[in-house]
């Protein structure tokens, strides 16, 4: 059995997906969080059911990416059974697309999720009544606690069917259904569709766009119009049955606070860099004691066993990948990965998306755009697959270049593990200035060249919430476990390998023939630029490749500050990593990617070039 999970943005069908299979995925407290369809299967009384996660959508009749997804999984076949997912507090809103999918009369079941919310806020929903109304079964839930999500398998199994709720369409609108259903043999849904343009075969579209025009004439609305404004008025006429309001408990308007522009400016930009300087002070103390382990415990009886130089040279190589794994990338990623999971939990995104709104479109985006540019302190990948939030071409391919220059957690490593730790926290935090004036200046330069219209913004705000330490931890983890199953086994063949070319003279090779570019412009030995070419598979790995070739974790004894600061900032501006590059192909197409890959090896490079002249 199929089971979809349908839903507006934003209503817990991710954490309902995740309590039902225990696949893992992010849930977060901001709209778009689920972008393509997630996949889990669970054992019931030994039916196996498949569970499909879909994007959150609030129609199924738009052209945006996450409409046509939801819209091709209801119109095919592949579904048994569609499960809504409806916000308790925002029934009426929720209900509109409920009604859409109702009409291809298909078993379904609701989930009346955040019930709790819902009370707090004052709102007693009859989920009896409700489930009369609509024909199906109803089910309260609380699912970020787990409460009652244990009737859902049932409730699919046995209790899902047929809505029975019709929409009552303005009687022009209805008797041209009529009309096309009896003279073409369509389906009530196929008749709609019709109606506002989208049949295929060119009789039926001939017929329905005369019934159409015929109508738009008396009405001087658009057929879609009309069809729009039946089904929020029956939306409308639902909630007003089943909802019951009680004078809610009030408390401090934080809100009023958070989305002011004085102190709530402040109060982001406080935030933003309380979380560099904790992850700066938390991952170097973590660093210092786990490279000191390392090197006293393995590094040091190592090198004391007088093994042949080929086996000293792969075991040094092997104890320097992992040194450099764990002992300063780890500490400094699984630190800024729990503090943007708390951002995201808490529902703040989207006030600081309100913030930002006004700042933003003067670099061609509205303020929905900081939801990516936050996510991209995190990691690149994800937040340039979450620019799909914004609507239109010209603001996702702006917000894709800004997003590849955004310090992702990887270049923090850089940032934190290199800079902060050898010449300290303002030389750190400048770094992070400087990558702030190359982002906005890229950003108003695409504004004035970048072709397309540009829209203002709307956007659901996210109730605030407690994070929850489950979730906060389960996501943290899910993040770090690509550095630990990717990265990690990547940096120990990639050193492995470098051993082995060290060990054969390769590499002394490579480093002649790049002296005099390395020295001469950057100002770097040639060892050090080597690394940055394997930031291109891993930005961490920049930094750990560097740790290898110097022979030593202690870079300070090896490099002047100067130069730690330039390798520094060109690792952070340079080529993007692979799997950024990859996304961007998917998301905006092979020229673009490749336009924006040449631009930041440019940028990265001459940021480079001219720090070597003021700091020489």
């Amino acid at each position: 059995m199929k089971v979809g999970l349908i839903g507006n943005p934003n209503v817990g069908k991710s954490v309902i997906f995740h309590q039902l299979t225990g696949v893992g995925v992010e849930v977060s407290n901001y709209p778009g969080t689920t972008i393509n369809r997630q996949y889990g299967t669970t054992c019931f009384q030994k039916a196996i059911i498949e569970f499909i996660d879909l994007p959150g959508t609030y129609s199924l009749e738009g052209d945006s990416e996450e409409e046509k997804i939801v819209r091709s999984f209801v119109e095919s076949d592949e579904a048994d059974v569609i499960v809504a997912v409806l916000d308790a507090g925002r029934l009426e809103r929720n209900l509109y697309l409920t009604l859409q999918v109702s009409e291809y009369r298909k078993p379904m079941l609701v989930i009346l999720n955040m019930m709790d919310e819902a009370e707090k806020s004052g709102i007693q929903v009859d989920t009896a009544q409700l489930s009369s109304i609509l024909g199906v079964e109803v089910i309260p839930t609380v699912a970020i606690q787990g409460k009652n999500t244990g009737s859902i398998i049932p409730a699919i199994l046995s209790s899902s069917r047929v809505p029975v709720v019709k929409v009552l369409y303005d009687h022009h609108i209805e008797a041209a259904i009529k009309s096309l259903k009896t003279i073409h043999n369509l389906e009530w849904v196929d008749a709609i569709h019709a109606l506002q343009g989208q049949a295929e075969d060119a009789d039926i579209r001939e017929a329905a766009t005369a019934l159409s025009e015929e109508i738009e004439r008396m009405h001087r609305m658009t057929v879609a119009q009309i069809i729009a404004g039946n089904r929020h008025h029956c939306a409308e006429h639902i909630a007003n049955e089943v909802v019951h309001f009680q004078s809610p408990e009030r408390g401090p308007d934080i809100d009023r606070l958070l989305t002011t522009r004085i102190p709530g400016i402040p109060i982001l930009a406080a935030i933003l860099i309380g979380i560099l300087l904790t992850v700066f002070v938390i991952g170097s103390w973590l660093e210092e004691a786990i490279v000191t382990l390392i090197n006293t415990f393995v590094m040091q009886p190592f090198l004391a066993a007088g093994l042949p130089p080929l086996a000293e040279q792969l075991g040094v190589s092997l104890i320097l990948a992992i040194q450099a794994g764990f002992g300063i990338a780890f500490p400094f990623i699984f630190t800024f990965y729990l503090f943007i999971a708390l951002l995201e939990d808490s529902g703040y995104l989207t006030r600081a998306a309100f913030l930002a709104d006004r700042t933003l479109h003067r670099f061609g985006m509205h303020g929905q755009g900081i939801i990516p540019l936050v996510l991209g302190f995190g990691c690149n990948v994800p937040a340039i697959m979450s620019v799909k939030l914004l609507r239109t071409k010209r603001e996702r391919l702006i917000a894709s270049f800004l997003v590849t220059l955004v310090p992702c957690s990887a270049r923090t490593v850089i940032i934190a593990g290199l800079v902060a730790a050898f010449i300290g926290l303002a030389a750190a935090m400048s770094v992070y200035l400087l990558v702030t004036i190359v982002i906005l200046a890229t950003g108003l330069i695409l504004s004035r060249v970048t072709p397309g219209d540009q829209y203002g913004m709307i956007l659901e705000m996210s109730p605030l919430r407690r994070p929850t330490l489950k979730n906060v931890l389960l996501k943290s983890w899910l993040r770090i476990r690509e550095f630990l199953l990717i990265a990690m086994p990547l940096l120990i063949i990639a050193s492995i390998i470098l051993g082995l070319f060290q060990y054969f003279g390769l590499m002394a090779a490579f480093e002649e023939f790049i002296a005099p570019f390395s020295e001469t412009v950057l100002g770097l030995p040639s060892y050090a630029t080597t690394a940055l070419l394997f930031g291109i598979l891993r930005k961490e790995m920049a930094l750990e490749t560097l740790i290898i070739l110097a022979g030593t974790a202690d870079l300070g004894s090896v490099l002047t500050m100067a130069q730690i600061y330039i390798f520094a900032v060109v690792s952070v501006l340079f080529v993007p990593c692979i799997a950024t590059i990859a996304v961007l192909k998917k998301e905006i197409g092979i020229r673009m990617a490749l336009v924006i890959s040449a631009y930041t090896l440019v940028v990265g490079l001459l940021a480079g070039a001219i720090l070597n002249i003021l700091l020489s």
